[in-house]
C-alpha cells in the first residue's frame, strides 16, 4: 500500500532527528515537532554545520518554500 508523504512525516514527529535540506545549500538537523500542508516545519534542538563547526540553533520555524527535502538522520 502506498503511503502519502504527510503520513510518513507523521511517523517522524517527535522521534529521531531529521535532516532538512534547504535552498542555498544549507542543511539543518533537529527533532520534527510539527508541519503543515505547505511544508512549514517546526524543528526542536536544531543544529547547522557551517565550515565543519556545528552551530546550535534551538527551536526553528522553517518556511516550506525553502525546503528541498526531509530525510531521517543517520546517527
Amino acid at each position: 500500500m502506498t503511503r502519502r508523504p504527510l503520513e510518513i512525516l507523521d511517523k517522524a514527529l517527535n522521534q529521531k532527528p531529521v535532516i532538512v535540506s534547504l535552498k542555498g545549500g544549507r542543511e539543518l538537523r533537529g527533532i520534527l515537532q510539527g508541519y503543515d500542508v505547505h511544508m512549514n516545519l517546526v524543528l526542536d534542538n536544531a543544529e547547522e554545520e557551517i565550515d565543519g563547526v556545528t552551530e546550535k540553533r534551538g527551536t526553528l520555524i522553517v518556511r516550506g518554500d525553502n525546503v528541498l527535502y526531509i530525510s531521517p538522520s543517520v546517527e
